[in-house]
């Protein structure tokens, strides 16, 4: 599947904290049956893929 086609399919959702929510600033997360995904609401056509445990890690590497 291409990343232009899952932007259709998939329900992308907002994260809480990226501030203001209606600007262009936005991490946004959805998740499909094989991995979650991430992209930036400023550049939907790149999206990155993350399995639950590696997502995890990297945000206890980010937030210690």
């Amino acid at each position: 599947m291409r990343e232009s086609d899952m932007a259709q399919v998939l329900t992308w959702q907002k994260s809480s904290f990226s501030g203001d929510q209606e600007g262009p600033n936005c991490l946004e997360l959805a998740g499909s049956q094989d991995a979650l995904l991430l992209r930036e609401s400023d550049e939907p056509d790149t999206v990155i893929a993350a399995t639950g445990a590696g997502l995890a890690a990297l945000i206890r590497h980010l937030c210690p």
